[in-house]
């Protein structure tokens, strides 16, 4: 139970990030397309006067989510190895890997506050996103580790699928670091947070929620809590099948993020108004009738015509 609920507090940080940064990112670039940069967080504030506080709400809500699930982290990786195999060290150390992931990225938040709320640590957005890249990919390595010295089948595939989103992450990333206003990769890094989020949720359902285990596998009798190598196939036909399911409900996951990434653009679109550039100014109104000035008519210059 625990383990589930860890997965579901991880998932609910994911997805509540990734939709800020969002909306916040078609919201800038609806406002001002030409002076659109992409930003390492976005303040929150419901009016001019807002305390710095609730403006860095984003940061100190990440900092918290961050600070437990290295706590927990690091706590599992105390716990023996759950399967039958005897006190091996293969999940103390997979434990205590994601853990350090963890802590980078808790170190990253608090450098980024630091550096917007202080001048003691001036840090850059190209910087920020850069380093992030390098600890997504670092992320990547963790799960694709854990992926490969896993003894459950779906652990094992769950772990793979995460390592792929992670790698993703860290591509977008880079890509931003090196050009910061490209609008799309940014919408995409928000979309991917929240894909990563959804696929944490789905993975704490499949190894600890008896309805969502799929047929043929079966959380083993002899595990008390719910960890690592707690859910087993019994055919390898059964396992097959599991697999495929997973890749299944991933590819159903990308669709449902797609479709949140329209409707997002969309509503907020709608909310906030498109500014549309290359149209037409008022024309001056002309008086024909005075002699002194000319008549002449005054038009702007159209982007895209050609004399």
């Amino acid at each position: 139970m625990a383990a589930l609920i860890s997965h579901i507090f991880s998932s609910s940080a994911l997805l509540s990030l990734g939709l800020y940064h969002l909306i916040s990112t078609i919201r800038n670039q609806i406002k001002s397309p030409r002076d659109y940069f992409a930003k390492p967080y976005h303040q929150f504030s419901l009016s001019s006067s807002s305390s710095p506080f609730l403006k860095h709400l984003e940061l100190y809500l990440l900092i918290f989510s961050l600070l437990i699930s290295f706590a927990h982290q690091t706590l599992i990786s105390s716990d023996p190895d759950p399967l039958l195999l005897g006190r091996t060290p293969v999940h103390r150390f997979t434990s205590l890997q994601s853990a350090a992931v963890i802590f980078l990225f808790l170190l990253l938040a608090i450098a980024l506050l630091l550096s917007e709320t202080t001048h003691l640590l001036p840090f850059p957005s190209e910087l920020f996103f850069g380093v992030a890249s390098a600890v997504f990919f670092l992320q990547f390595s963790v799960s694709s580790g854990s992926a490969s010295v896993q003894l459950s089948d779906l652990q094992a595939k769950c772990d793979e699928i995460s390592a792929r989103v992670s790698g993703l992450l860290s591509i977008l990333c880079l890509v931003i670091a090196c050009s910061p206003k490209l609008f799309v990769v940014d919408v995409g890094l928000g979309g991917c947070l929240c894909l990563q989020g959804l696929w944490v949720l789905q993975t704490g359902l499949s190894l600890y929620v008896e309805g969502f285990i799929p047929e043929g596998c079966h959380r083993m009798l002899d595990v008390v809590s719910g960890v690592e190598g707690s859910t087993k196939c019994d055919l390898e036909e059964s396992r097959l099948r599991a697999v495929a399911i997973l890749d299944l409900v991933f590819v159903v996951h990308v669709m449902f993020v797609v479709m949140v990434v329209m409707v997002t653009y969309a509503v907020v679109a709608k909310s906030v108004g498109i500014r549309r550039l290359g149209s037409y100014e008022t024309l001056p109104t002309l008086s024909i009738g005075d002699s002194n000035h000319p008549t002449h008519l005054q038009m702007k210059a159209l982007s895209g015509m050609q004399a």
